[in-house]
């Protein structure tokens, strides 16, 4: 198992882009800077230290360091040892209605959302139990075995839709069925296990009192959760509201009667939802008091850092971007007059021409060397080291 024990750190990696962008910009600034002095083919020679490639490749070797290091930052780890975990708790299968019904809008923003508002809540609050998610609507699908990763239940929550199951209408019986079918194997000591079901209620029977009763008899307790108003409220999808077969607006009513009948059938209990509380609140305290059972758990108990290599990987990127000291090199004697000339310039009492003060304009910004012939832009003239 891979991690970062601080990920936050990884953020510091959007700068990456902000500082090309700046090395970019200053680029384009120097080149400008040059331009004020002469054509850069003619005063590159001038320049035999300055680069491109290699100032290029030093960019390269800080960007590579900068991002290893934040990399480190984030200490990266690997699991190493796998250990089984004993805990005591229940299971849990959540039962989610995904038909189209569960997008009226008697509760805001509509009834799903509602519901996987009140999931999210409800993982935050669990330990050491167990859950697992089925979603349904004409069919059933197992969307999370059962598991005691919350994060990962969190995440497989808030993608719940419709669009989850192909077939549409409300086939309770098949969904408690699956759910049934989904916990894990009795062991010595078993845990409770308990059913969650979330729905309008807004079907027919279709075996779903058949399907509570052979959850009883294997110890489960099904308590179910009624959302949505006896007045019912349209269903709206893609902006626009659903119609029978007359022409007339469907309005998705709460069915209690049938979820009243399954809670009863497996000694668990029903509850109706309002915009302030979903129900899981109730059932979770109800819960709690239940019998704890064994949990088993493999998790990665120790993990190998792996930082130390990242910032090695940086120092040795770092000095590779130092550039080796080098002596200075000694010019050319067809270079000297060029090279020291604008000392005589200075002392000289004769007035300084156009092509003198561009002479010395250059020794100020440091140019040492010289070939060809120089053309300073204010005037046109011509300038040759034998001046």
């Amino acid at each position: 198992m891979f991690r970062f024990a601080y990920p936050e750190y990884l953020w510091l990696l959007w700068l990456l882009p902000l500082l090309v962008a700046v090395w970019v910009a200053a680029g384009q600034l120097a080149r400008r800077r040059l331009n004020r002095f002469g054509r850069l083919e003619t005063i590159r020679p001038l320049m035999p230290d300055a680069s491109t490639g290699r100032r290029r490749l030093k960019f390269i070797l800080f960007l590579s360091a900068f991002a290893l290091l934040t990399l480190a930052l984030a200490r990266p780890q690997l699991g190493s040892k796998l250990r089984e975990v004993e805990s005591r708790g229940i299971e849990m299968m959540l039962v989610v209605d995904v038909s189209n019904s569960m997008l009226a809008e008697d509760f805001q923003p509509n009834r799903l959302e509602r519901t996987k508002y009140a999931i999210d809540k409800l993982f935050d609050g669990l330990k050491q139990d167990r859950v697992g998610l089925v979603v349904f609507a004409g069919d059933a699908v197992v969307q999370l075995p059962i598991t005691s990763d919350y994060r990962m239940a969190k995440a497989f929550a808030r993608r719940i839709s419709p669009s989850m199951v192909s077939v549409q209408g409300t086939d309770i019986g098949q969904a408690l069925s699956l759910a049934t079918m989904s916990f894990s194997e009795k062991g010595d000591n078993p845990a409770g296990r308990v059913i969650v079901l979330i729905t309008d209620g807004e079907g027919h029977d279709s075996g779903a009192i058949e399907a509570a009763e052979r959850a009883a008899e294997q110890g489960i307790r099904i308590f179910t959760i009624g959302i949505g108003t006896p007045e019912g409220a349209p269903i709206q999808i893609g902006g626009e509201f659903i119609k029978d077969d007359k022409g007339e607006m469907v309005v998705s009513k709460l069915g209690e009667p049938l979820l009243e009948k399954i809670a009863q059938a497996t000694d668990g209990a029903y509850i109706r939802s309002t915009n302030q509380s979903i129900g899981l609140d109730e059932i979770v305290r109800t819960i709690n008091n239940m019998e704890k059972g064994d949990l088993a758990a493999l998790r990665f108990e120790e993990f190998n850092e792996q930082f130390q290599y990242l910032i090695g990987a940086a120092l040795v990127l770092s000095l590779a971007g130092v550039p080796a000291a080098r002596p200075p090199q000694p010019a050319a004697p067809a270079f000297q007059h060029f090279r020291y000339g604008h000392r005589k310039i200075k002392n000289s009492d004769s007035p300084l021409t156009p092509n003198r003060r561009a002479f010395c304009r250059f020794r100020r910004l440091g140019v040492r060397e010289t070939t060809g012939r120089i053309t300073p832009r204010s005037d046109g003239s011509a300038l040759s080291p034998n001046d």
